[in-house]
């Protein structure tokens, strides 16, 4: 059992646009298509990626992530559209 002042996140599906900083994620799916959908590809946002939130800027758009051993920033509404678990 887990202590209780430490924060275990939910396993329902959520977007990456409400990632909690500091927790590790999977992505579930991409749901956009065209240049956008390339352009996630590109970046290495696929399904089964694990990513891990790192730190919002002051105005909390962009949210910078560790994906694939690399930190990239993603401003909020293109994150609406990774689903994560």
């Amino acid at each position: 059992m887990a202590p209780k002042d430490k924060k275990i996140p939910d396993c329902k599906m959520k977007t990456l646009a409400e990632a909690e900083i500091g927790v590790t994620y999977i992505i579930k799916s991409v749901s956009c298509s065209g240049a956008a959908l390339r352009r996630f590809l590109d970046l290495g946002l696929i399904p089964g990626t694990k990513l891990n939130a790192l730190f919002r800027s002051p105005a909390k758009n962009p949210t910078a992530f560790l994906i694939r051993g690399a930190v990239i920033a993603l401003r909020t509404e293109d994150c609406g559209n990774i689903v994560i678990k």
